[in-house]
């Protein structure tokens, strides 16, 4: 028992909550969301009403959410996990027949005051549920054939309704984000292996397929391929968004061209500056010192996820804080690989930074479940 917790042991029950709240992982989800309003203040030129307020609003409202999740008792959390998965794919077969449909995907579902994504949601109940699978599971059975094979089932299904949207990106982080909560369970290295061999192939399979009946991706999907591979084959077209990144990346220099002054922004040459790409606006305007502290800030979130993972001695609240924790970083990855040329574009968000109401609602309840598990670990 830390010094602290000896000396609120007889604090009354709802105070000591508050007071066992993982406060600095807070501070620092707070740190990144006000960059965030700020630079969706300096996007819309000067414009707070645009999307910096509405962004401003749905964090506190997120904050909220996440501080009530953390009050509830994590062991509620663990019994909820399947009732939560199932209705995540629910959503995702109501998107697939009655879905909205922006700009050619259909994925949303229009609430009036917000357009849902259950996608995003998809992400955290599908870890809820591999971790409840893995804290029953008798730890022998972890790699034999059969039970690894339901945990394979529980991500692919929800995998192929978000292809169908169709939304590469999100299906690849429902992926990676099971995968991450098997790994950190002790699933046999070998599956993986087998998984990269499987990937590799059918990657060759993608390829080989295109311009036939049966190819394996649309038509816009293999042309983000070409664009990754070669943007300036097509520099006013299907180039245009990854160079104009790339140029706002690189003009920003040491400490950037200063607040409001970015001109690939502020002449709107940069692409959806205020959502996927709005990382290059923070490039250009604060330089590589801007970009290299927000990545800290990213990285300090993710290291304190991981530190309350290790100090938790049960099996269902570490393995769900190590997927809420690996299911942010792929966030960042994917959107920073993007962003910088190094992958093609897939439209994931920067997390708690890119504009957005669905990505940033269900991050921040991913993180009360965090503060959950922080709060009603075993002392």
């Amino acid at each position: 028992m830390s010094f602290l917790e000896s000396r609120i042991k007889h604090v009354p029950t709802g105070i000591r909550k508050v007071l066992y709240l993982n406060w600095p992982l807070i501070l620092l989800c707070s740190a990144v969301a006000s960059v965030g309003v700020l630079m969706l203040w300096s996007t819309a030129g000067g414009n707070f009403d645009t999307w910096a307020k509405r962004q401003a609003q749905v964090f506190v409202a997120g904050t909220i959410l996440m501080l009530f999740v953390a009050m509830v008792p994590i062991w509620f959390w663990r019994s909820m996990a399947v009732l939560a998965y199932l209705f995540s794919f629910m959503m995702l077969l109501y998107v697939e027949f009655r879905g909205q449909t922006n700009m050619g995907a259909q994925r949303w579902i229009d609430f009036g005051f917000l357009q849902f994504q259950p996608s995003e949601m998809m992400k955290f109940t599908l870890v809820m549920l591999l971790a409840a699978y893995y804290d029953w599971l008798d730890t022998k059975k972890i790699s034999r054939p059969f039970w690894v094979l339901l945990p394979v089932l529980i991500i692919m299904l929800p995998t192929v309704l978000v292809l169908m949207q169709p939304n590469l990106g999100t299906s690849l982080m429902l992926i990676l984000g099971g995968a991450a909560v098997m790994f950190a369970a002790g699933v046999s290295l070998w599956y993986f292996a087998a998984v990269a061999s499987v990937t590799i192939g059918i990657v060759a399979a993608v390829f080989t397929t295109r311009g036939t009946p049966w190819q394996f991706l649309h038509n816009y999907q293999y042309r983000r391929i070409d664009t990754f591979l070669d943007p300036a084959a097509d520099p006013l077209g299907a180039g245009y968004n990854i160079l104009q990144a790339k140029i706002a990346l690189g003009s920003g220099g040491w400490s950037g061209k200063g607040f409001m002054q970015g001109t690939q922004s502020r002449l709107n040459f940069l692409p959806e500056k205020h959502t996927d790409f709005i990382f290059t606006t923070l490039a250009e305007e604060f330089g590589f010192v801007g970009a290299f502290s927000l990545l800290v800030l990213y990285a300090l979130i993710i290291g304190f996820c991981i530190i309350s993972a290790l100090q938790n001695r049960d099996r269902f609240s570490s393995l769900l804080i190590l997927g809420v924790a690996a299911n942010f970083f792929f966030y960042i990855a994917v959107n920073l690989s993007m962003v910088m040329g190094m992958a093609p574009v897939v439209g994931v968000p920067l997390p708690l930074l890119s504009y957005g109401g669905s990505a940033m609602l269900v991050i921040l309840v991913g993180f009360g479940l965090v503060q959950s598990a922080h709060v009603h670990r075993p002392r």
